[in-house]
């Protein structure tokens, strides 16, 4: 099996930031990495729910919400993939996730927090988001990261998969 382009960053030199995951088939896959991963705990998972409530409450209210087609979390609960239709810059993405962070700071709720419209309504932390956020917001715009730093994995039959 090939490698998943994903596996090929090299995640002991990761830093928060956002990055360019992948651009295919018209799709591009940002990733907003919000913890250093393996040298920082994860988000919390009530708090990363929240932060995808409000991320992507946002995003499909912005100025971008035609070419938002998912905002969501990591399976290791570090960062968010936001998929976008369109050509946007990770400059561009920055600006967009940085008044994201911003609007998320003054809310008082949670959006869609009811049994009817969330499959875990309970498992929300309105704060800790809040702190998470505070903590990104500070590195995005005092130092920012966007460069993935690549592995070069071979395979069992020997080939070598890396992605320049």
């Amino acid at each position: 099996m090939e490698v998943i382009q994903s596996f090929t960053i090299d995640h002991t030199q990761l830093k928060p930031g956002i990055y360019v995951s992948r651009e295919d088939k018209g799709f591009t896959t940002f990733d907003l990495r919000i913890t250093e991963p393996n040298k920082e705990p994860a988000v919390a998972p009530a708090a990363m729910h929240s932060l995808e409530h409000l991320m992507a409450t946002w995003f499909r209210n912005s100025e971008v919400k035609e070419d938002v087609v998912y905002v969501g979390p990591m399976g290791c609960l570090t960062g968010m993939y936001l998929i976008m239709t369109g050509s946007y810059t990770v400059q561009e993405m920055r600006r967009l996730t940085i008044e994201c962070l911003e609007w998320i700071l003054t809310q008082t709720e949670v959006p869609a927090t009811q049994p009817e419209s969330c499959g875990n309504y309970l498992l929300h932390d309105l704060p800790m988001c809040k702190w998470e956020c505070t903590r990104y917001l500070n590195r995005l715009q005092n130092d920012f990261h966007s460069e993935y730093t690549k592995l070069q994995i071979t395979l069992d039959d020997g080939r070598i998969f890396a992605d320049a």
